[in-house]
């Protein structure tokens, strides 16, 4: 079974509209029960993409997630691979406006760390709500940077449903 890495969009969208905290509580508590059973986890930059909202669920990240969920993208085997991302997405130009290469790397996002996380370690899948848009001239989408990487990923139903998680 791979390890899923999950991407701020995973917390946000599910907090803001699909499974809001103060009606579909199961789905928090299965969330700490899988990341307790180390089922899926994440990178420092997605904590911080949350904490900047500073909102109720930053509060749940915080009292629910242990410190050690977020893993570190401060390895040189991580930066090395940020790099070539980097080079990656500029070498990109005739697919993607300059704004869209810019943000994709703006270094405290998180997507272009997920690719590098997912690059480096064997047997991990991104966990994503984008779609792949490789028509898009706008936005480096995660799914088109993981297939450039050949990093699996998958969108949060799909996970739920490969292991097998009710609630």
């Amino acid at each position: 079974m791979p390890l899923y890495v999950v991407d701020t969009n995973f917390f946000i969208q599910a907090h803001r509209s699909t499974y809001p905290m103060d009606v579909v509580q199961s789905f928090w508590k299965k969330i700490k029960e899988l990341a307790d059973q180390e089922k899926f986890i994440s990178i420092d930059k997605v904590r911080d993409e949350i904490f900047r909202n500073d909102d109720e669920l930053t509060v749940w990240v915080k009292q629910n997630l242990d410190d050690s969920f977020f893993k570190s993208t401060h390895d040189l085997e991580i930066l090395v691979k940020y790099g070539e991302i980097s080079k990656w997405a500029v070498s990109q130009l005739n697919q993607y406006n300059r704004k869209a290469i810019d943000v994709f790397l703006e270094y405290e996002r998180a997507d272009a760390w997920l690719v590098a996380f997912g690059s480096i370690h064997q047997d991990v899948k991104i966990v994503t709500q984008e779609v792949s848009s490789p028509g898009s001239r706008s936005k480096i989408k995660l799914p088109d940077a993981c297939k450039a990487f050949e990093v699996p990923y998958v969108n949060a139903l799909e996970m739920f449903r490969e292991l097998k998680a009710r609630f």
